[in-house]
């Protein structure tokens, strides 16, 4: 599945640079990403003629899935357009991966001088896929999160956000964005190791964390700014919760499912 890791590199590293405040950063995540594909593709020897086709080919879903997932998260609706780009191309590259040359070229010779410790005799494209799998989760995790969460109306788009006084469920439960993608590494390592057992005990431990900011969250009405805000109830903060969790435990789980 080399051609699969070199594309969620790229995609990672697009939706890594689409979390940077700064707008010429986020301006530049598409050809970065795309300089990735190529540039990862050429240094594990990828140069037979159906390596460059399928790797300069994956650079448009990649493209497809930045500017979707970026219109659906700001305006609503076309998350399933997005989500279809993702997983069917992913699906498309592991296909077709019989066809994929074996990774070699001067990313294998870097790794036999540099001989990293957690490389060991592992072949260069089973670290690829693990590499890619590891990016991925740190970013595109969070926008599949995000884009499932918009869809079915947990979390409001972000052009509609700016322009009302209601809080949101985001708002009670902060540092989602960062647990959200340590979780899945965690659960994607502890995998890797063989600790499955372990992994589970993580998914039980958030929803002992987090019981108590679910308890607080009752209907009730501040006033800031002489403007009454109606917070969000029990209800969406739960509904927030457990859908996000779940997205966000199966993107972790459809990783480590790859690495078998």
């Amino acid at each position: 599945m080399t051609w699969l890791a070199v594309w969620l590199l790229g995609v990672g590293t697009a939706d890594l640079l689409r979390a940077v405040d700064s707008r010429l950063v986020r301006r530049s995540a598409v050809p970065v990403g795309a300089l990735v594909v190529v540039g990862v593709g050429l240094l594990a020897g990828l140069t037979g003629a159906a390596d460059l086709v399928a790797l300069i080919a994956s650079v448009v879903p990649l493209v497809g899935w930045v500017a979707l997932s970026e219109r659906s998260l700001r305006r609503g609706g076309g998350h399933a357009q997005a989500l279809l780009v993702l997983g069917g191309t992913a699906v498309a590259l592991v296909a077709t991966s019989g066809l994929a040359s074996t990774a070699g070229g001067p990313l294998a010779d870097w790794l036999g001088w540099a001989d990293l410790p957690f490389a060991g005799d592992e072949p260069v494209d089973r670290l690829l896929l693990v590499t890619g799998l590891f990016v991925a989760n740190l970013s595109t995790g969070n926008v599949i999160v995000r884009l499932v969460l918009v869809s079915v109306g947990a979390m409001r788009p972000s052009a509609r956000s700016g322009h009302t006084r209601e809080s949101e469920p985001s708002d009670r439960l902060k540092g989602g964005r960062l647990l959200g993608p340590m979780e899945r590494i965690f659960i994607l390592g502890l995998g890797l190791a063989g600790q499955i057992t372990a992994a589970s005990v993580v998914i039980a431990a958030k929803g002992l964390i987090r019981f108590p900011e679910l308890q607080s969250a009752k209907d009730d009405s501040t006033i800031k700014d002489d403007a009454t805000i109606k917070g969000d109830g029990i209800d969406q903060v739960t509904e927030y919760f457990l859908v996000g969790s779940f997205v966000s435990w199966l993107v972790a789980l459809g990783s480590l499912a790859l690495t078998r």
